[in-house]
C-alpha cells in the first residue's frame, strides 16, 4: 500500500475536484505512483493525482458542526460541506472561532430575530449556544463596556 500526500492510503475516504459541483466525495481504490483512482459516491470511477484530492473525515457529524474549528480538516470541500449540511436544516449561522459565516437562506426565518431570541443570548458567552449575531453582538458589547470601564478608571 503506498501512500501519497496527506497520508491519503487505498481505502481512505477523500474529496475529489468535480468540475459540475465543485467537490464529490470516494474512497480511493487504488494509487499508481502520483495517481489515485477514486470510486466516487456518486458510483463513477475517476483517476486523478494528490493535487486534486483532500481527506475527509469520515466521523464528520452529517447535520455538520456549529463551529468549523470542530472540524478535523478545515479544507475547501469540508467547509463548504459543512455549510451545506447546516443550510440544508436552516442553520444558516456557523462559526469559524469568533467569526460568524452566513448563508444567505433565500427565505424568510423570522423566528431567528424575534424578542424572545435576543433575550436568549443577552449574556450567554460566545459558543454557549447556535451561532447567532445576537451572539456576537452581544459578546462585542461587553468587551466594550469591559474596555471603556478600565478607561475611565
Amino acid at each position: 500500500m503506498q501512500a501519497v500526500a496527506s497520508n491519503i492510503i487505498v481505502g481512505s475516504q477523500v474529496w475529489v475536484e468535480d468540475p459540475e459541483i465543485a467537490w464529490i466525495d470516494g474512497d480511493v481504490v487504488e494509487i499508481k505512483g502520483a495517481d489515485i483512482k477514486i470510486k466516487l459516491s456518486s458510483g463513477k470511477d475517476v483517476v486523478t493525482t494528490s493535487a486534486h484530492v483532500h481527506p475527509k473525515d469520515p466521523e464528520a457529524p452529517p447535520c455538520g458542526v456549529d463551529d468549523m474549528t470542530k472540524l478535523a480538516y478545515l479544507h475547501e470541500p469540508g467547509v463548504l460541506q459543512n455549510l451545506k449540511s447546516r443550510y440544508n436544516m436552516d442553520e444558516i449561522y456557523t462559526y469559524t472561532g469568533n467569526i460568524l459565516i452566513a448563508v444567505n437562506p433565500f427565505k424568510r426565518l423570522p423566528h431567528l430575530y424575534d424578542k424572545h431570541m435576543m433575550e436568549q443570548y443577552k449574556g450567554a458567552g460566545l459558543g454557549e449556544l447556535s451561532p447567532h449575531p445576537y451572539a456576537i453582538a452581544d459578546s462585542s458589547y461587553r468587551h466594550v463596556v469591559v474596555y471603556v470601564f478600565f478607561l475611565i478608571t
